[in-house]
């Protein structure tokens, strides 16, 4: 699914009202598209970076916003250049301390990718508020007996909350599918401490490879291990074996 703009007056007030922004707050925007909350967050007194791809749209971008001194457009994909990078190229020695937040309407393919490449990077948000698809949202906020592995990598770096439904008839072209506004409020820690992340991932990519086995059985196949080694380890952790991945917390 490409883009579609955000045009409802009544859920870019959501949007800004769940950001909590104060004058001054760096924002992030990622494919800002026509400009409607990009306009919203500069009004609110923001220092805006917007990312966005489209060339057309980018012209587009700096007539509209050609009187807000504080809002920067950038033509870059914002999967090719680090957080850390993007930041050092448009920000003040003194502003980079400050911290910031992922203000966006994401397009709905590259969800996922965004919100990874944020939090798995050296410089994350404080918070991001980010429409997503319905059943996207909802993966991530997932309690345990719903959980999946993205919901386990966001949870992760973040606690998420849906602030609220969004209809179809909010952008254009409208969508097929319902959206929710989407709020991470990022650890400054990540919520677990493991010896090594990636493997941690690893372990938990190999969990969720057959969601409907217990976990001594999807893991031993996994890693290739004695199902009484893999029993054996789990106990060590506090997990039962017979249970399955889903059912399972980052607690």
């Amino acid at each position: 699914m490409g883009q579609h703009f955000l045009i409802g007056e009544a859920v870019l007030e959501r949007i800004l009202s769940a950001a909590e922004l104060s004058p001054g707050d760096i924002v992030v925007e990622v494919g800002p598209g026509l400009g409607i909350l990009t306009e919203g967050l500069a009004k609110q007194r923001a220092r805006v970076i917007a990312v966005e791809l489209d060339s057309k749209l980018v012209a587009l971008l700096k007539k509209r916003l050609a009187d807000f001194p504080d809002v920067k457009i950038v033509h870059a994909d914002i999967l090719k250049v680090t957080p850390q990078r993007l930041l050092q190229n448009n920000l003040s020695a003194s502003e980079l301390v400050r911290g910031y937040k992922v203000i966006a309407n994401l397009p709905y393919y590259i969800t996922s990718p965004v919100l990874r490449h944020f939090l798995e990077g050296e410089s994350r948000p404080s918070a991001m508020v980010v429409m997503v698809q319905k059943e996207v949202g909802e993966a991530i906020a997932a309690t345990p007996g719903k959980m999946s592995l993205l919901s386990v990598k966001i949870q992760f770096y973040s606690k998420p909350d849906i602030i609220c439904y969004v209809p179809a008839a909010s952008f254009y072209p409208p969508p097929k599918v319902e959206s929710v506004i989407l709020r991470l409020d990022v650890y400054p820690q990540p919520s677990i401490e493991v010896p090594e992340v990636a493997s941690f991932f690893d372990i938990v990519m190999h969990g969720f490879s057959s969601p409907r086995k217990q976990l001594r059985n999807s893991l031993a196949h996994a890693l290739e291990m004695p199902p009484g080694q893999v029993v054996s380890l789990l106990e060590q952790a506090g997990i039962d074996a017979k249970r399955r991945a889903e059912t399972l917390s980052l607690e």
